[in-house]
């Protein structure tokens, strides 16, 4: 019954955070990238659901249904907080793919979800990361290195990402050899990968790439 609660509830969050996101852009407090990060920022808390489901088939009925809504609303523009004008970017639907993927790994890898803290820093990193890299590399990128991106842009990556690791090390406190070396090594690495990911597919490598790689920094550095 409380997983089934729970995907209620989840629903309930994300469509919040879009009704919110189109109310700040129709009373012009966003422009329409603004409202667009706002919900790539704010969606990202959807995983903190993943904790408190038990049973997996319940933890990923919202992952996969906003596969299915964001390529609908890709295709005839339902949620117009979330869409670019024109086709080719896949980035909405990316982004819960990546949230499926994690889900399944936290649910299946390790023991009662020992790996919970991977799929948080992954997403908070795609989410803040990701999210205020492109804002402020928009609005006050001066310095454009490759595919696009700007030093500015890259450096608000870099600080985000370990901020995000941070806090999540702090508050889950997996034994980690060195967990300066981690929040570095993490934050120069989601960097590395957001720089050099075309605009949209980065929902899917930056995730998956930090999740990887912290995944295997955590089963070769654990304290024994």
């Amino acid at each position: 019954m409380n997983d089934l609660l729970y995907v209620a509830l989840s629903f309930v969050f994300v469509f919040f955070i879009l009704g919110l996101s189109s109310f700040l852009q129709q009373r012009r407090i966003l422009d329409n990238e603004g409202a667009r990060k706002f919900v790539h920022i704010g969606v990202a808390h959807w995983w903190f659901f993943t904790l408190l489901f038990t049973d997996l088939l319940y933890a990923m009925i919202a992952p996969i249904a906003f596969i299915i809504l964001n390529y609908l609303s890709y295709r005839q523009n339902i949620f117009k907080a979330i869409e670019r004008g024109g086709k080719g970017n896949l980035g909405t639907v990316y982004f819960p793919i990546s949230l499926a993927l994690l889900v399944l790994f936290t649910f299946l890898v390790g023991v009662n979800k020992e790996y919970q803290y991977i799929g948080a820093i992954a997403m908070l990193t795609l989410g803040y990361g990701d999210g205020l890299a492109a804002v402020i590399g928009k609005r006050f990128g001066k310095i454009t290195l490759i595919k696009g991106k700007t030093l500015e842009g890259s450096l608000v990556m870099l600080v985000a990402t370990a901020l995000v690791t941070t806090f999540i090390i702090l508050t889950y406190m997996p034994p980690l050899v060195s967990p300066v070396l981690f929040v570095v090594f993490i934050a120069v690495f989601a960097t590395l990968i957001e720089m050099v990911t075309p605009k949209g597919l980065d929902n899917l490598t930056v995730p998956l790439g930090v999740a990887l790689i912290t995944y295997l920094y955590a089963i070769t550095m654990v304290v024994s």
